[in-house]
């Protein structure tokens, strides 16, 4: 997670051991399966192939995704093969923060009403000794006796063989039962273990979530190493507004997919829990069960991280975007995300929400107007609308007591370069599209020093576009620069497309500043945008 350092997460690239890229959670089950169908069929092929078991690891928090279910009811009837995979249910009560739901609370119940490996255990053990006629009567004995006595499960109805729970901390026990599974045909196989989530480490015990993802520690004390003080985060700033308007509008609600602290609606749910709504590692049910709340009159505020959002984009088109419903998108963690690096930044969403029909973008240039925009956003009923915002803290302005509402699809000029009266020779205007603006401001200032003091405009809206503040730029500047924290195909991309169809790309030199086309490594934030080529310096030497 540093510069030159490894990735935070599974990655092929960097070990033959990292047999598949995992930083979204809830896929281990679907590759799994993929894989042990490969090797039969590789077998099949090659005799001397040795066809393997394959284990797909998966928590408690990671099986409440849909995903995880379609993998599961593929993998009874997938073939030859599929009796190799081994699916490992870590059951800690824990994901990043204490897992909901329904399927949580069936894993409890399944816990509490069977005793570690007990009659499954005994019974299994003697099955195998018996001769086949007799191994079959025995077989049905034992699930009939095991249904009496603890009833079935549901990863038995999904065709699996359920083993557990297990205590995944008595490696006396743990060792063996893997070894007799991993010498069965009995496959699929679902072994249940129960561990603790940090165990060991007292720090860790004390406290999960905070251990999910470190900063430098203390190995001894536990303490982690503290960022100075400053500013409140983008998160804490939406969330403070969002609070404020909903202690008087009994209409907002709020839905995230497992992240209630990470994108700021535990203050929220303190506030207001029956309004409150964590439904899981769910990104495609939030989207559709916040739609279905908006066609009832309510206002949702949907906040899911900008990498997470990709995970419902059907959802998206489908359930709220096609039906013009005013779902309110909070689109935390926009642009590059630091040391979690190219699985986890947010450099997709302007693009792919870019191209729905009917969608409003707003992207804030500084936490001032992210109060703004939150509470635009509350009273924006007229069909979807999208707020996205960076990680980390901002740039420590003065905030009011609560936002005020601003215009949809309207821009602002923050600097003008001089009377804007006819076509300015050598004239260069910088449009800007969220946080880069400091950046922007600061090559601003560089330009001026060489004699050419450029307009700077904030966007605040990537749809609708301010055709009339684009148009002002493009008539009286011989050079427009756009700026954005997000891939080609984006803002710049639906600047340039207005300009062609106006006929005003003819009269002046575009140039579009985005992410570049590949992905960009774990670094830290600014260090990122330097990669990128979106700082001042960069801005300097386009313009």
């Amino acid at each position: 997670r540093q510069p030159g350092g490894l990735s935070g997460f599974t990655r092929r690239s960097e070990s033959e051991y990292d047999p598949f890229g995992a930083a979204h959670s809830s896929t281990s089950i679907s590759a799994g399966l993929g894989m042990a169908v490969a090797h039969h069929l590789r077998a099949e092929e090659d005799p001397s192939y040795r066809e393997r078991n394959v284990i797909a690891v998966i928590g408690d928090g990671s099986i409440s995704a849909g995903m995880a279910y379609e993998a599961m009811n593929n993998a009874a009837v997938a073939g030859p093969g599929a009796e190799r995979l081994i699916v490992i249910l870590n059951d800690n009560e824990m994901s990043i923060a204490p897992p909901v739901g329904s399927m949580s609370n069936y894993l409890s119940r399944l816990m509490s009403s069977r005793q570690f490996m007990g009659l499954r255990d005994l019974a299994g053990k003697v099955v195998k000794k018996l001769p086949d006629r007799l191994e079959r009567t025995a077989k049905k004995a034992e699930e009939y006796a095991r249904g009496m006595i603890t009833g079935g499960t549901l990863f038995e109805e999904l065709g699996f063989y359920y083993v557990g729970p297990v205590d995944g901390h008595d490696m006396s026990q743990l060792v063996p039962i893997l070894r007799n599974l991993r010498d069965t045909d009995k496959g699929p196989i679902l072994l249940h273990v129960i561990t603790e989530k940090g165990h060991g480490y007292k720090p860790a015990e004390a406290a999960g979530d905070k251990y999910h993802a470190v900063a430098k520690f203390n190995v001894v004390t536990g303490e982690q190493k503290k960022a100075p003080p400053g500013p409140p985060s983008w998160t804490n700033v939406f969330a403070r507004e969002l609070v404020n308007r909903a202690s008087t509008d009994d209409k907002i609600v709020a839905v995230t997919a497992a992240m209630p602290s990470g994108t700021g609606l535990d203050k929220f749910a303190t506030r207001f829990p029956d309004r409150f709504f964590d439904v899981g590692i769910a990104e495609q049910h939030a989207v559709t069960f916040a739609a279905g709340m908006a066609t009832e009159g309510l206002r949702p505020f949907c906040a899911i991280y900008s990498t997470f959002l990709q995970r419902g984009y059907d959802q998206v088109v489908h359930d709220v975007v096609l039906q013009g419903l005013p779902v309110r998108f909070a689109i935390d963690r926009a642009g590059l995300v630091g040391a979690d690096g190219a699985t986890h930044a947010g450099s997709f969403d302007l693009a792919y929400l870019g191209c729905l029909p009917g969608m409003t973008i707003m992207a804030p240039s500084d936490e001032l107007e992210l109060l703004h925009m939150t509470a635009t956003a509350v009273e924006f009923d007229e069909g979807p609308i999208a707020l996205r915002y960076p990680r980390g803290n901002g740039l420590g302005l003065e905030l009011p007591a609560s936002g005020s509402v601003i215009e949809i699809g309207k821009g602002r000029i923050i600097r003008e370069m001089g009377a804007q009266s006819g076509r300015e020779k050598g004239g260069i205007a910088i449009l800007s599209l969220g946080p880069r603006l400091a950046e922007v401001l600061k090559a601003a200032d560089q330009l001026a020093a060489h004699g050419l003091p450029p307009t700077v405009a904030d966007a605040r809206f990537a749809k609708p576009l301010d055709t009339a503040l684009v148009e002002q730029l493009a008539r009286n500047h011989a050079v427009l620069i756009t700026i954005e924290e997000g891939s080609e195909g984006g803002f710049g991309a639906l600047v340039a497309h207005y300009l062609a169809r106006t006929g005003l790309l003819d009269h002046v030199r575009l140039r579009t500043m985005t992410l570049p086309d590949r992905f960009i490594d774990h670094n830290s934030q600014f260090e990122q945008y330097n990669v990128a080529e979106l700082n001042a310096p960069h801005i300097v030497h386009t313009a």
